[in-house]
Parts: C-alpha cells; sequence; structure tokens
C-alpha cells in the first residue's frame, strides 16, 4: 500500500498540529546564529519552516517537498518569507555550500534512501554548517500510532507489514546517529523531544484517520465501512479516557544534528 502524501489541511489535522510542538523546540535545541540561510528538505505544509522563520529570523528559506499539494500549502502558510518548490530529497536543486543550515523535520524514514538524502543535505550546506533531522520514535513512545496499528493489528492480521512501529525500527538515537557518521558528518549528537499529544475527546483522535493522508489514514482509506467502523469502536475501548472525556498519549521525536566538516 503506497502512502498517499497529497492534501495540507487533512494532513495538518491529522499530524500537522504534534509536529508544530517539536519544530519548535528542534528549532530551540538547534539554536543557530540570526540571519543564516535556511533549507527545509520535506517541508510539508511548512511547520518546521515556520518555526525556523518565527524563532531564528533567517537570511533567507528555501522549502522543497515531492508533494505539489504540500508545497502549495506550504507557499499560502509560509508567504513572502520562503521560497517553496517540488523537488526530490535525493537529488537537491541547490549549488554546493549555498546553505548554512539543512533540515528536514518527519520524512528521512520515508525516504528510499536516507543517507543519500542526508549526503545531498550534506552537499549544499558550506563548511561548518548544520545538518539536522527529526524523525518519530515509531518503534518506542509513539503512542497514539501505536494504538492505532496494535487495534488495527488484532483485527486484521496483514496489517502487521504497515505498522509503522515495524517499518521503521532504524528511528532511534543509535541509528540516527550511525546514518550521521556514514553520510560524513562530524560532532554528531542526537537528542529526544517529548511531548504529550493531547485529544479533547475520541472523535478528535478518530476523526484525522479519516483523511487519507499517511500511512494510517491510507490504510483507513481501503477498509469497507463495516471494517472501518469495527476498528473505530475498538480503538473506543482501548485508548485511555480521563475523567473529563480527553485522551492524553505520550510521543517522542529523536533530533539528530551534525555539523559539515571543514
Amino acid at each position: 500500500m503506497k502512502d498517499a502524501w497529497q492534501s495540507g489541511d487533512p494532513y495538518d489535522l491529522y499530524m500537522g498540529r504534534w509536529s508544530r510542538l517539536v519544530a519548535e523546540r528542534f528549532v530551540d535545541w538547534l539554536s543557530p546564529a540570526a540571519e543564516l540561510r535556511w533549507l527545509d528538505v520535506g517541508c510539508g505544509t511548512g511547520a518546521l519552516s515556520e518555526a525556523a522563520l518565527d524563532r531564528q529570523r533567517p537570511r533567507s528559506l528555501v522549502g522543497i517537498d515531492q508533494s505539489e499539494g504540500f508545497v502549495r500549502s506550504a507557499q499560502r502558510r509560509l508567504g513572502s518569507r520562503a521560497a517553496c518548490k517540488v523537488a526530490n530529497a535525493m537529488s537537491l536543486p541547490l549549488d554546493d555550500a549555498t546553505v548554512d543550515v539543512a533540515v528536514s523535520g518527519l520524512v528521512l524514514n520515508f525516504v528510499p534512501e536516507p543517507e543519500r538524502a542526508l549526503g545531498e543535505m550534506r552537499r549544499v550546506c558550506c563548511a561548518g554548517g548544520t545538518v539536522a533531522v527529526y524523525v518519530w520514535d515509531y518503534a518506542g513512545k509513539m503512542d497514539f500510532l501505536n494504538q492505532f496499528w496494535d487495534a488495527a493489528v488484532e483485527l486484521d492480521p496483514n496489517a502487521a507489514a504497515l505498522h509503522e512501529g515495524r517499518r521503521f525500527p532504524d528511528s532511534n538515537a543509535a541509528c540516527l546517529t550511525e546514518l550521521f557518521v556514514r553520510a560524513g558528518l562530524s560532532r554528531v549528537e542526537a537528542h529526544p523531544i517529548e511531548i504529550v499529544t493531547r485529544f479533547s475527546g475520541f472523535q478528535d483522535y478518530w476523526q484525522p484517520f479519516l483523511g487519507g493522508q499517511g500511512p494510517a489514514p491510507t490504510y483507513v482509506s481501503k477498509l469497507t465501512e463495516p471494517q472501518r467502523m469495527r476498528l473505530e469502536e475498538a480503538l473506543a475501548e482501548r485508548l485511555p479516557v480521563a475523567g473529563d472525556g480527553s485522551i492524553l498519549l505520550s510521543a517522542r521525536a529523536w533530533a539528530t544534528r551534525g555539523l559539515v566538516p571543514s
């Protein structure tokens, strides 16, 4: 099953609201100087770019993504503060050493050749520049997705191959650090970013899975109506609901950064 990545609004409802929280903490952790040249690889709907623009005042910012729909959403969101274009992470449309900071949020695990993508980010960065990414800890602390997939697999064992905790076992500090080192980056370090995904009630949790954007919503879009109803009922039974009806689930992203050697 091919993941769908086309429409910005459903994605923002599904994942963008959590990406914004992580993006702000990620940019604060990087804490680079102001007035630098930034590149956002796999910019999506612009959450990471927006955090960089608001918190670091870049001299320039370019966002690239393979999805035309996401690029349109990002450009609307960022306006004249950024230049967003359709491009491939493994073949960046930039000259060598033309940016100071190359970042990517919630994307590297979906790239067919992540080491090649990091190599491209290193190529376009100047000497001493920063390459940094963050990805969800799918196989570890990513409760709102793991709850979904665990319920789906109980009802449909064939969904096991789609479970993001099994698809992306390398989204952790050790594997990311090793990947950065292989890509030729120096002074590599990894850092956990933990948030709480708070849903006002069950429908606030469930409705974003009906938007068809991303792995889990793509799976839901292929189910029959009876199958969707069974999955909805199974999730309603298993999720921890607080006294006020809210649902609080933990999530962790691993951030990793390295420097381009002189």
